[in-house]
């Protein structure tokens, strides 16, 4: 069986949501291939004794690209948005920094906070930014010894770019952190994440997209130096599918399995090879009768031994959970988030945080998953700045996603933002029939 199409999208994950409905949007005949049953990959929702679970993403940028591919789509953007989106917890007590920005903060914290701040102020310049090899905790330590600084940004680069700040490049979060949206407005879906990714899906179809779930792409075809399209399998066939344009969402290294590494040039599979550095972490979801947090969002640390954050979903989403119950993640990043480590030793000291920093967590709290993200279903497929290029070798054929992001980005707004960029290219280069 054959089918002509003028683009694929392979993934309906959050970069390939986002690329198909910027293409069905623009006229392109478009075929999203999803190898699951439902939608969002590695940022989806998962039901659980009727709490609405979410996998990896739980917050959506609010004001930035996200928001704005959605309503030039036509999808639904039904976020919302906590008030204070954030609290930190400084010495035993939760602070609310809104409108006071870094200065606030770091003055609960230090008596060097005003260097600190210097420092991030330097950084609005070019002549301001470390240089590459420098990590974000070497940068902070300039500055201060001081245990909570450190904490903060470990649990700000844990939160935003799913590593260590010994692992972030400190050039890659002062650029994020001065002149990029940096998260300032986000919220969450009353359906969990999945929610936004169902709306997206359904402004795509609305435009005459077309999607086959539960439909693994097993090839993608190439001749002379060109794609030519994919083969899939659908329900128990094997399915050839063409068209001048395929568009990956499944990560640069697990494209190049697809298309052969023979067919592509040897340096650019090394290139992929050697950047293929996954990100991890640890996520504890728990519910309770009692409410356990007192905040209607985001709670960060100064002090944790893993503990990034706590969010509390169902002050502003109690859709999320069965009536009457609370609904709470808490999530942390291992060390190393990058290659091997224990994961029953780094589970331990997530529990032992919520256990410290949830007052009657053991009697009160109920466990509905603990759940470990990493290697080939990872939170981010690549650390932010070593990202590889959306483009690639074979004519008509692109990556997007969070292993191609742009300098300094993350999450499912790098998604957002690499869809636009490479449709954009997509539409300077190739006419839809």
């Amino acid at each position: 069986m054959t089918h002509d199409y003028d683009a694929i999208v392979i993934g309906a994950g959050a970069g390939g949501l986002f690329t198909a409905a910027r293409l069905a949007h623009r006229g392109y005949r478009t075929l999203l291939l999803e190898s699951l049953d439902k939608v969002g990959g590695r940022a989806s929702t998962t039901e659980i004794d009727g709490f609405k679970v979410n996998d990896g993403a739980i917050v959506i940028e609010v004001g930035g690209i996200t928001q704005r591919t959605c309503e030039e789509v036509g999808a639904k953007f039904e976020i919302r948005e906590p008030s204070p989106p954030i609290l930190y917890r400084i010495k035993g007590k939760d602070v609310d920094v809104t409108g006071g920005g870094w200065g606030f903060l770091l003055e609960k914290l230090t008596r060097q906070g005003a260097k600190i701040v210097q420092g991030l102020g330097a950084a609005r310049q070019d002549s301001g930014l470390p240089e590459d090899e420098i990590s974000t905790a070497d940068w902070v330590r300039k500055f201060t010894k001081n245990e909570g600084v450190h904490g903060i940004f470990r649990n700000m680069c844990a939160s935003v770019f799913a590593v260590s700040s010994e692992e972030l490049p400190a050039r890659v979060f002062l650029t994020y952190f001065t002149r990029k949206s940096a998260f300032k407005r986000f919220g969450f879906h009353p359906e969990g994440t999945i929610g936004l990714w169902r709306a997206l899906r359904e402004a795509y179809e609305n435009h005459g997209g077309t999607t086959w779930m539960s439909t693994p792409v097993t090839r993608i075809l190439a001749e002379d130096g060109a794609v030519r399209g994919v083969e899939v399998e659908r329900d128990g066939e094997t399915v050839t599918v063409t068209a001048p344009v395929v568009v990956s969402d499944i990560g640069p290294y697990a494209t190049v399995d697809l298309v052969g590494a023979d067919t592509l040039p040897a340096d650019y599979v090394e290139l992929v090879t050697q950047r293929n550095r996954p990100c991890a972490m640890i996520t504890v979801n728990f519910a309770s009768r009692e409410r356990l947090v007192e905040m209607p969002g985001m709670l960060s640390f100064a002090k944790s031994r893993r503990l990034a954050y706590i969010a509390n979903f169902t002050d502003l989403c109690p859709e999320m959970a069965p009536e009457g119950w609370n609904l709470y993640v808490g999530t942390a990043v291992p060390e190393p988030a990058v290659g091997d480590f224990d994961e029953a030793a780094e589970t331990e000291l997530l529990l032992e945080d919520l256990r410290e920093h949830v007052p009657g967590f053991d009697q009160r709290a109920r466990i509905l998953s603990t759940t470990i993200t990493r290697d080939g279903w990872p939170p981010q497929r690549a650390v932010a700045g070593y990202d590889l290029p959306h483009t690639t070798p074979l004519a008509g054929l692109w990556n997007v996603g969070d292993a191609v992001k742009e300098y300094a980005n993350g999450g499912t707004t790098a998604c957002a933002e690499t869809a636009e960029i490479v449709v954009d290219e997509i539409a300077s280069a190739f006419l839809p029939a």
